[in-house]
């Protein structure tokens, strides 16, 4: 870079940044210059917008940075636009999840085969019942990624359309649904608003499928089935319960004390085998998947819908709780094995914070509120235990 564009990009810089040293950068780097000093008064996202604008005609992107209690700016090239995608990809993988969460929802009737060809072809001839189950539970999985998508495309951040994940021949038929981010989040504000978009557009279908689905469910006496299995309990899964049918359930052949329900609740254990439980219609299985989900992304870690929360929330000092919830699932693993795939899968991935262009905007008041909701909402949707078998 040469002297004269090093003054006109430091004028440019000046007038939102009080500079006290400029550093020239070069390719290797990764920066063309970097500032250090401190921002001029005013709110920091109306500042790096003024410099961003001011500097969008030499393809130059400003970063925003806190480095050892100071503030820095960084000026990088600005990437090439993202590629685009194929949306056949997204509409192929779409119909294919919707056949096999249709085969997961599937209710034949008659004797069952006992070979699993004969199993198979059951499933395949009664397909079409698992469109209630299907229905539900692709709404509430569309309408997650649809808030993430539309939400990107109002804060102009490039992202993909969603892309479904088959998993033919499971509880769910489906391992759900994912979004790429195809660009940077501007700031804290912008990772925070895609983020929690998709919990709350996905909670707003799931709690009146599931609320729906239990009046369609009736209750039932839980004997041990070798095959069989109970759902877990939320706090809003218990909630939704007692609302329907005036009671907590499961519910014990026996009364039982706080503690017996804690130590279920926690650890699915005992099972109370001679008492009630719903016998859960598919749509109201589809409502519950849909909490599961919710609570599963919003795990407070890495690239989740809950480690943009806690991100944007506390910036660098969220990483300090990655342990603990690394510990925490291998405890939980204890109960349901399924925590320690999920252990071992943030372990690798989760360590990684999608982190904006500017570092130094933080979140408003609103959204501050927010994500203290955010936070009380995974509390009542986690499952220490999402699968109980029956087995005596």
């Amino acid at each position: 870079m040469s002297t004269p564009e090093i003054e006109t990009l430091t004028h440019l810089v000046s007038r939102v940044f009080r500079i006290d040293d400029v550093t020239s950068g070069d390719s290797q780097r990764g920066y063309l210059a970097r500032y250090r000093g401190q921002l001029a008064d005013g709110d920091s996202a109306g500042l790096y917008d003024q410099l961003a604008d001011s500097l969008a005609s030499y393809n130059i992107t400003p970063l925003f940075r806190n480095e050892n209690k100071r503030h820095v700016i960084y000026l990088a090239p600005k990437p090439a636009d993202p590629k685009q995608d194929k949306i056949s990809t997204n509409i192929i993988l779409f119909l294919l999840t919707v056949l096999s969460v249709m085969l997961a929802g599937a209710q034949p009737e008659g004797a069952i085969p006992q070979d699993f060809m004969g199993q198979l072809l059951m499933l395949v001839g009664s397909i079409f019942t698992g469109i209630p189950f299907a229905l539900s539970l692709l709404g509430i999985l569309l309408a997650h990624e649809l808030g993430h998508y539309f939400m990107s495309r109002h804060h102009k951040t490039p992202a993909s359309l969603p892309y479904f994940i088959p998993f033919p021949l499971s509880p769910l038929g489906t391992m759900g649904a994912a979004i790429l981010m195809r660009g940077t989040p501007k700031n804290k504000r912008v990772l925070f608003d895609i983020g929690v978009a998709g919990p709350i557009s996905g909670l707003v279908v799931a709690i009146p499928v599931l609320l729906f689905g239990l009046s369609l469910s009736t209750l039932g006496t839980i004997e041990p089935n070798p095959n069989g299995f109970l759902e877990g309990n939320s706090l809003l899964y218990l909630l939704a319960k007692f609302v329907t049918f005036g009671q907590l359930l499961p519910s014990p052949a026996e009364p039982q004390g706080i503690l017996y329900w804690l130590q279920y609740f926690f650890t699915g254990r005992p099972v109370p085998f001679g008492g009630l439980d719903v016998f859960i219609h598919p749509v109201a299985f589809a409502g519950w998947a849909g909490i599961l989900v919710t609570a599963l992304n919003l795990i407070p870690a890495g690239t989740l819908d809950g480690g943009h929360v806690i991100y944007a929330l506390f910036g660098d000092k969220a990483k300090k709780a990655f342990p603990f919830i690394i510990g925490l699932l291998v405890l939980l693993g204890i109960f349901w094995s399924g925590w320690w795939l999920w252990a071992v899968m943030l372990f690798w991935l989760g360590r990684v914070n999608a982190e904006p262009l500017d570092q130094i905007t933080t979140l408003d008041p609103t959204r501050r509120l927010v994500a203290l909701a955010m936070i009380f909402i995974f509390v009542l949707v986690f499952m220490p235990v999402p699968f109980m078998t029956l087995a005596q």
